[in-house]
C-alpha cells in the first residue's frame, strides 16, 4: 500500500519518494518489517496460545528431550502468516500477477495447515485433517495455478534478449512499456531452467508424443501435471522436515533467500542476459515477496530456536512448502529444487524407503525391518538402541547439533544451486 501511495503522489515530489521505485529498497524494507513484526507479535501470540492451552501433543518415541516439549504452543505459523502479509501489502506491487498468485498461495496453504492443526488441537483428533484431504487441497491449487500459467496473458517470457550496453537497456525497457517488442519475442512458454546444459533450457513439449494442435494441448497438460507434482512434493516435504526446534525454519529461510535472488535475476534484463537465463518480466516483485518471507522466518526463528517457545505446526510448514514450490514454478526453476531443497527431498525419501522396506520384509519374514533407526531422517540421528540396516551413528546426537548440521548442509546445497547457473 505504501508503494501504491507513493506512486499516486509522484507529482508532489516528496523527498525520498524515488526509493520506492527500487526493487532492492522495497525488498529490504519488506524483510526488515516482516522480521520486526514476527519478533513483536510473536510474544503476544505465544502468550495467547498458552492462555488458550493450544499445546502440542507429544507421543513418547523414546527420543532424548522429547517429552520436555509437551505443552509447547503450536500453530505458530500464524506469526509467519501475519508478518508476511502485512509487509507484502505495504511494500509490494499489488497489481503484479506474481504478487497476487503468491498472496493467494500463502492464504490457501495457511488454510489447509490451520484446518489440520485446528482438528488436532481443538477437536482433540491427533490425526488431524486426513491425508486425502490435504492432498486434495494441494492438487486443486496446483491445477488452478497450472491453468493460470497456461492462459494468463501476464505470465510470459521474453526470448532473444541480448544486451550490449546500458544504453540499450533503456531502449529495450522503453520498448517493452510501449508494446514495441517483436511478437515472436513475447511467448507463452513451457520452457524451464535446466542445470549443466549450455542454453539452460528444457521445454516440456519435448515430452509430448504429438505435434500440431494436439501437441500444444499435450505439452500444457504435461506442464500442469508437473506443476501439481512440484507443489505437492514441496508442501509435504517441508511438513515432514518439521520435527525439531528450528529445523524447518532455518532450512526454509536459506531456500527462500536463494529463490528470491533467482527471482530478482530473472526479472532484471541485464542479469538475465549475463547468466544466459530466461528474462521473465515482472518477477522482480517475487523478490520483494520472498524477502518479506525470509524476514518473517528469521523473526520466527527467534522464538522457534532450541529450546522452542512455539512450534509452527502444519499451519506454517504446509504454507512454507507451498510458497517455495509456487515461486520455483513462476521463475522457471522447479528442476533445480532437487538440489536446492535437498534436505526436504532426503527427508521425504527416507520416509518412503522406510515404509516400503518395512512392508516388503514383513510380507517375507513376518516381521518388518528398518533401513533407518527412525524416520523422517532427522530422528534417525536422535535415536539409539534400534536394530536397523543403517545403524550409525551408534549414539544419539543432541538435537541442537543435528539442526545446525542440517542448516550447514542446506547452505552447501544453496551455494551449489547458485553455482549451477554458471556451470554449462
Amino acid at each position: 500500500m505504501l508503494y501504491h501511495l507513493f506512486e499516486a503522489l509522484k507529482e508532489y515530489d516528496i523527498p525520498g519518494q524515488g526509493l520506492m521505485s527500487y526493487l532492492s529498497f522495497r525488498a529490504m524494507m519488506a524483510s526488515v518489517t516482516a522480521m520486526l513484526i514476527s519478533l513483536v507479535i510473536g510474544k503476544k501470540i505465544i502468550r495467547w496460545l498458552q492462555k488458550k492451552q493450544i499445546g502440542e501433543e507429544i507421543r513418547d518415541l523414546g527420543l532424548e528431550g522429547q517429552m520436555q516439549k509437551k505443552g509447547t504452543p503450536t500453530m505458530g505459523g500464524i506469526i509467519i502468516f501475519i508478518a508476511v502479509l502485512v509487509s507484502v501489502l505495504l511494500f509490494a506491487d499489488l497489481t503484479n500477477i506474481y504478487t497476487v498468485i503468491l498472496i493467494i498461495t500463502t492464504v490457501w496453504f495457511f488454510g489447509i495447515g490451520f484446518t489440520d492443526d485446528y482438528i488436532k488441537v481443538f477437536r482433540h483428533n491427533k490425526d488431524g485433517l486426513s491425508e486425502k484431504g490435504k492432498l486434495a487441497g494441494q492438487i486443486l491449487f496446483g491445477l488452478g495455478l497450472g491453468l493460470t500459467v497456461c492462459f494468463s496473458p501476464d505470465i510470459v517470457v521474453r526470448e532473444k534478449v541480448q544486451v550490449d550496453s546500458p544504453a540499450q537497456v533503456v531502449v529495450m525497457d522503453s520498448a517493452s512499456a510501449d508494446g514495441e517488442w517483436k511478437e515472436e519475442d513475447v511467448v507463452k512458454s513451457t520452457k524451464t531452467t535446466l542445470p549443466f546444459i549450455k542454453n539452460h533450457e528444457f521445454d516440456y513439449k519435448w515430452l509430448s508424443p504429438f505435434k500440431g494442435s494436439m501437441g500444444w494441448y499435450c505439452k500444457w497438460a504435461i506442464y500442469v501435471i508437473m506443476i501439481v507434482f512440484v507443489i505437492t512434493a514441496c508442501s509435504n516435504g517441508t511438513n515432514l522436515t518439521d520435527g525439531m526446534d528450528g529445523l524447518t525454519t532455518g532450512t526454509s529461510t536459506i531456500v527462500v533467500v536463494v529463490l528470491g535472488i533467482f527471482a530478482y535475476l530473472s526479472g532484471n534484463i541485464i542479469n538475465a542476459d549475463y547468466l544466459n537465463i530466461m528474462y521473465i518480466p515482472g518477477t522482480g516483485e517475487i523478490g520483494v515477496f520472498m524477502a518479506a518471507f525470509a524476514g518473517a522466518l528469521i523473526g520466527f526463528l527467534w522464538h522457534n530456536s532450541y529450546p522452542a517457545q512455539v512450534f509452527m505446526g502444519d499451519t506454517g510448514s504446509l504454507m512454507i512448502g507451498g510458497v517455495i514450490g509456487v515461486c520455483a514454478i513462476l521463475i522457471r526453476k522447479e528442476l533445480l529444487l532437487p538440489v536446492l531443497c535437498g534436505v526436504f527431498l532426503v527427508e521425504t525419501l527416507s520416509v518412503m524407503i522406510q515404509r516400503t522396506w518395512f512392508k516388503i520384509t514383513k510380507r517375507r519374514y513376518g516381521t518388518g525391518r528398518r533401513v533407518f533407526k527412525m524416520t523422517p531422517l532427522h530422528h534417525h540421528f536422535q535415536k539409539e538402541g534400534v536394530d536397523a540396516l543403517i545403524s550409525r551413528p551408534a549414539r544419539a546426537l543432541p538435537e541442537a547439533k543435528i539442526v545446525v548440521r542440517f542448516w550447514i548442509v542446506e547452505v552447501i546445497l544453496a551455494v551449489l544451486t547458485v553455482a549451477l547457473l554458471k556451470i554449462r
